[in-house]
């Protein structure tokens, strides 16, 4: 009986070792995930709003979606960015007071009966809604994943000074960095314009440098590691600015 008991305590404590592993490790997939899931359930009126109601003027369908706006809107104003979108708060911030008021326009547009007013509305809250997109999901998805490794290095384990682990995660991101330097010209200069050869030089950077940081690791000095990590946090943010 005592063995039985004894099998049974090491079973429980065995399965909740478990289940905390996994919570760490959903909680953490969804610190590095760029998703807002407010932002995401918006499009599910948005795409209607946009693709069906506003090509054929339909004022009637478009007048009955202020309950839903209003509703979402609410929840957009009470939501929390994922850890990795820390660095994008205050610009959040800003547009989702520029969606709020598109929004307020929208409404009044619909009290009124006016349909100039109402399709030029849902014309500026689709665009808003989309400025909102663009704040949190990077054009480029290769920087996407390189931000979601690089912020496990910064905020994860450079405050321990795990030098260790992001040795570890090097490869990866060396690998992620080339990526970002290939991304096509073509595709860039849609939305990034006179701003293309900057990217690609500041690209050029941040995958020298992050060579750079995987030499500096290799090394005893703490001081070194430290400048080379905080170079190319700076380095990335200089790069994710020339989309804002």
């Amino acid at each position: 009986m005592r063995k039985l008991r004894l099998f049974s305590s090491m079973l429980l404590l065995a399965l909740g070792a478990s289940i905390t592993a996994l919570a760490q490790t959903k909680e953490q997939a969804a610190e590095i995930s760029s998703d807002v899931p407010e932002l995401q359930a918006f499009h599910t009126i948005i795409y209607p709003l946009w693709h069906n109601a506003y090509p054929a003027k339909d004022i009637t369908t478009i007048k009955s979606f202020v309950p839903q706006i209003k509703a979402n809107m609410g929840k957009m104003n009470n939501a929390k960015l994922p850890g990795i979108l820390r660095d994008k708060e205050n610009l959040w911030r800003s547009e989702l007071i520029k969606f709020n008021a598109v929004a307020e326009s929208y409404y009044k547009a619909c009290s009124e009966n006016n349909d100039e007013a109402i399709l030029l509305a849902v014309e500026k809250l689709h665009s808003a809604y989309e400025a909102m997109n663009r704040v949190v999901k990077p054009f480029v998805e290769e920087m996407d994943k390189y931000h979601q490794t690089l912020y496990v290095i910064y905020h994860k384990m450079y405050p321990e000074k795990k030098y260790n682990e992001i040795a570890g995660l090097m490869n990866t991101l060396i690998s992620q960095a080339d990526a970002i330097t290939k991304y096509p010209e073509d595709k860039l200069a849609r939305r990034l314009k006179a701003k293309t050869p900057e990217y690609y030089t500041i690209s050029k950077d941040l995958y020298d440098e992050t060579i750079a940081l995987k030499n500096a690791l290799k090394r005893k000095n703490a001081k070194k590691k430290d400048a080379a990590v905080e170079k190319l946090h700076a380095t990335y943010q200089k790069l994710a600015s020339l989309f804002e």
